[in-house]
C-alpha cells in the first residue's frame, strides 16, 4: 500500500512537472500557407551614392637632404643702375672697401662705364676683418694715388666666371696698370681658386653677385701690390749703386795736337808779314799812279 502511495505521488509530481514545463514554453506560431509567394531575401539594394569629394592631399615631399655649408645669398640682380656700393652695402661686411671706392672715385668711374658702356668687370671685395687685420696706418699712410692703385689693383676688366679662371694668363693684368709693376697670378685646384701678389696669398670666398657685365667676389685678405708696399728701387739709384760699385780709374790728362791756326806766332815772322804788306801797298799805289797819267795823256791828245 505505502509503494502504490509511493509510485502514485512519484507519476503526480512527473505529471505537475511536466504541465509547468509546458505551460512555460510559449506558443509556436501557426504555420504559413506553403503556396505564399516567397520574399526576396534582401530588399533592393539602392543606388550608391556619390562619395564626397574629398580635398586634394598636398604632394608628398621627398626626404629633405643634408645642408650645404652656408652660402650667403646672392644679391638680387638689380632692376635699375647698376651701383657697386649699394651691392656691397647689401651683402653687409664691406663698408671700409665702400668708403675708399667712394673717397677715390672709383665707384663713379665704375658706375658710368657699367651704365654707359658694354665694358664688364670682375671685382675681389676684401671683407672689413680683411682690412683690420692689416698693421695699424697701412692705408692711411698711403698717398692719394696709392689708395686708388691699391682699389684697381682689385679689379679686372673683364667678367671672369669661376669656370674661367683657368683660362687666365698670368700675370692676370689689373685696373690698375701695368701688370709688371702690379703682378697678380692665379691659380686654380679642383673648385678652389687662389691669388698672389707677391706679398699675399689670398683664396677666392663667395660671390656676392653676378650678372653678364659685372662679378663680385668675396676675399679675406687685403690684395697688397708690390709696386706700393715694395717698390722696385728707381733707377736712379741702381745707376749710383752700379757706379759706386764700379773700380775707381785715374783720369789721363791729354793736351790736343796744336794745329797750324793755333801755333804761336814769332815775333821776326810778324815782322816779316808786315814788311811784306807795306811794299805790296807801295807797289799798287804806283800803278795807279801811272794809270792816271796815261790816261790823262791820251784826253790831252785828242782834244
Amino acid at each position: 500500500m505505502a509503494k502504490q502511495a509511493v509510485s502514485s505521488l512519484s507519476i503526480l509530481l512527473v505529471v505537475l512537472f511536466h504541465c509547468i514545463t509546458t505551460s512555460a514554453q510559449p506558443a509556436a506560431a501557426p504555420t504559413k500557407p506553403a503556396d505564399s509567394p516567397a520574399l526576396p531575401a534582401n530588399p533592393p539594394a539602392k543606388p550608391a551614392s556619390p562619395p564626397a569629394p574629398q580635398p586634394a592631399l598636398p604632394p608628398v615631399q621627398p626626404a629633405a637632404k643634408a645642408p650645404a655649408p652656408a652660402q650667403p645669398a646672392l644679391v638680387p640682380v638689380q632692376t635699375g643702375a647698376t651701383d657697386v656700393t649699394k651691392i656691397l652695402g647689401k651683402a653687409h661686411g664691406y663698408s671700409v672697401f665702400v668708403r675708399l671706392l667712394k673717397s677715390t672715385g672709383v665707384a663713379k668711374q665704375l658706375f658710368g662705364q657699367l651704365n654707359n658702356s658694354n665694358n664688364g668687370f670682375t671685382i675681389f671685395a676684401p671683407t672689413d676683418s680683411a682690412f683690420s687685420n692689416l698693421k695699424a696706418g697701412t692705408i692711411n699712410s698711403l698717398s692719394d694715388l696709392q689708395k686708388t692703385q691699391l682699389l684697381q689693383f682689385h679689379i679686372l676688366n673683364t667678367v671672369v666666371t669661376l669656370s674661367n679662371f683657368q683660362t687666365l694668363s698670368n700675370p692676370v693684368p689689373t685696373e690698375a696698370g701695368d701688370a709688371s709693376a702690379f703682378p697678380m697670378n692665379i691659380t686654380t685646384a679642383g673648385n678652389q681658386v687662389n691669388i698672389s701678389t707677391g706679398l699675399v696669398n689670398a683664396t677666392l670666398g663667395n660671390t656676392l653677385y653676378s650678372d653678364n657685365q659685372l662679378v663680385i667676389y668675396q676675399v679675406t685678405k687685403v690684395l697688397l701690390p708690390l709696386d706700393i708696399f715694395n717698390p722696385k728701387p728707381k733707377k736712379a739709384k741702381a745707376a749710383a749703386a752700379a757706379a759706386a760699385l764700379a773700380p775707381v780709374v785715374a783720369p789721363t790728362s791729354s793736351k790736343p795736337k796744336p794745329t797750324k791756326e793755333d801755333a804761336p806766332v814769332s815775333p821776326s815772322a810778324a815782322t816779316k808779314v808786315d814788311a811784306a804788306a807795306a811794299v805790296s801797298l807801295t807797289r799798287h799805289g804806283m800803278l795807279e799812279s801811272i794809270g792816271v797819267a796815261v790816261v790823262a795823256f791820251f784826253v790831252i791828245k785828242r782834244t
